[in-house]
């Protein structure tokens, strides 16, 4: 017989949706992504740390690769900055890279924003959030849907071109690199990260 009580079917100690949910598992994400790497974290663990069902992780993020670019905290979705890029084919790749690569860097709110989630690289275990997370979530993809062969090979010598290039223009701020206009620095990087994709490779 039916009291008229409602019963709650979410399970004890759960979270639900809230304004400070997202917060809460952007947050969890962030902290397991970082020790953890992405391979070994899972969506019900991050909802697990974030004290939130599994179901909330999806309706606020979609998939676990959405939720991973979203912890980086970028001022720009790299997926959507590579589309275009990617839609052309790998003929002049490298220029169309580092064209929206500086694009995005050299414009000053959005360098502050992205010199944060490199520092956040540099911290124990920050590492794993570019080579298991990073790299097989945005970069790789990016190589298949050019249609080069070997992107999980390829893809990440493209990345020591741009990491590279981020350390030394815009972290450490080495002056002759820094004092490059940004024609000269297409110039100079892009036959590099052309050769990194479709030239052929020891």
């Amino acid at each position: 017989m039916s009291t008229g009580a409602t019963v709650s079917a979410r399970g004890p100690g759960r979270r639900p949706g809230s304004p400070d949910t997202r917060a809460a598992i952007l947050a969890a994400a962030r902290e397991l992504f970082a020790h953890r790497g992405f391979s070994g974290t899972t969506v019900r663990a991050i909802a697990g740390q974030a004290g939130v069902d599994p179901a909330l992780v999806h309706h606020y993020f979609g998939t676990k690769n959405d939720l991973f670019v979203a912890a980086l905290e970028l001022p720009v979705d790299p997926r959507q900055v590579l589309a275009p890029i990617l839609a052309q084919g790998a003929d002049g790749a490298g220029e169309r890279l580092l064209r929206a690569f500086l694009s995005v860097w050299e414009d000053p709110d959005a360098r502050l924003a992205l010199l944060g989630v490199v520092r956040g690289f540099l911290e124990p275990d920050g590492h794993r959030l570019l080579t298991e997370g990073f790299l097989p979530t945005v970069l790789v993809p990016a190589g298949v849907a050019l249609g080069i062969d070997e992107p999980e090979r390829r893809m990440p010598l493209v990345a020591s071109q741009i990491i590279g290039l981020i350390m030394t223009r815009y972290v450490v701020e080495v002056p002759a690199i820094v004092a490059m206009s940004a024609d000269d620095v297409v110039a100079t990087y892009a036959p590099l990260v052309q050769h990194f994709l479709t030239d052929p490779l020891p």
